[in-house]
């Protein structure tokens, strides 16, 4: 396995960790203090289990599993996987800071803050699947 492709996988499983300790949290605040989860605090969940833990489950599997590319593909650079895997971890990271922040009434910086960690989120789903376009074959289909 790639270092790549185990730091995909890492990734997830503590954006897992993460999204579960905040959910645990919102639970036991609702149910034991009377505190409902504001919008931002349900977002920052969201974002921690589905693109977090989910979708950089997914693309680490894609990466392993989709066959090699072929020796004649030009399109294919491992470091723009490289750079995906940034974009999606660190806007995800400051997708969560953002809205654990606002939910404790922060400012304009936090929103900035998760403005940017969406859109960054946004670009590195887009350009991992445009890397991995060439990708998306039968193992055999050159030959055929």
């Amino acid at each position: 396995m790639q270092p790549l492709v185990r730091r995909y996988l890492k990734t997830a499983i503590a954006f897992l960790g993460v999204g579960l300790a905040l959910g645990v949290w919102m639970l036991v605040r609702r149910e034991l203090s009377g505190i409902w989860p504001t919008p931002y605090l349900t977002s920052a969940h969201t974002h921690a289990i589905l693109v977090g833990f989910v979708m950089m489950m997914i693309l680490g599997v894609a990466l392993w599993m989709f066959p090699r590319p072929a020796r004649d593909d030009t399109h294919y650079r491992p470091a723009l996987a490289e750079a995906a895997y940034w974009l999606v971890a660190g806007g995800t990271a400051a997708r969560l800071v953002g809205e654990v922040g606002r939910s404790a009434g922060g400012g304009a910086a936090l929103r900035i803050l998760v403005v940017a960690g969406g859109v960054a989120q946004a670009a590195g789903l887009g350009l991992f699947f445009l890397t991995m376009w060439t990708r998306i074959r039968s193992p055999g289909s050159a030959a055929r």
